[in-house]
C-alpha cells in the first residue's frame, strides 16, 4: 500500500514505516502529525484517484528531528566589471516516519 500526498507544496510517493526528508514543518520532535491532502492511494493493486485529493483519507506520520541541509554556495559575477558576490545557504528540513495510512 502506498499513497502520494501533497506535504508543504511537494509531492512525496509514501509508504509505511518509510522516512522523508521535507521542508521544514511546525511540531515539536516526537510529536505526531497527519496530512489530509491525498492525491493518489494503492491498496492491493486497487487505485483510488482523488479529484483533487480523496477525501477521508489521511496520512500520519511522526516528527523525529528538525536539520539542516548541505550548505549551496551562490556565486554571481559580472565579468569586466568587478562585480563579485558570494552568498550561501542551508535549506531546513524535517525529518518524519510515516506511522500509517488510512483510506
Amino acid at each position: 500500500m502506498y499513497a502520494i500526498v501533497n506535504i508543504a507544496g511537494q509531492q512525496f510517493k509514501v509508504a509505511k514505516d518509510q522516512y522523508l526528508f521535507v521542508h521544514r514543518l511546525q511540531g515539536d520532535e516526537g510529536a505526531s502529525i497527519e496530512f489530509d491532502n491525498i492525491l493518489l492511494a494503492e491498496d492491493g493493486g486497487k487505485f483510488t484517484v482523488g479529484t483533487p485529493s480523496i477525501s477521508g483519507a489521511k496520512v500520519s506520520a511522526t516528527i523525529l528531528s528538525h536539520l539542516k541541509g548541505d550548505k549551496v554556495i551562490v556565486f554571481k559575477k559580472k565579468r569586466r566589471k568587478g562585480y563579485k558576490k558570494k552568498n550561501g545557504h542551508r535549506q531546513q528540513f524535517t525529518k518524519i516516519q510515516i506511522t500509517g495510512i488510512s483510506l
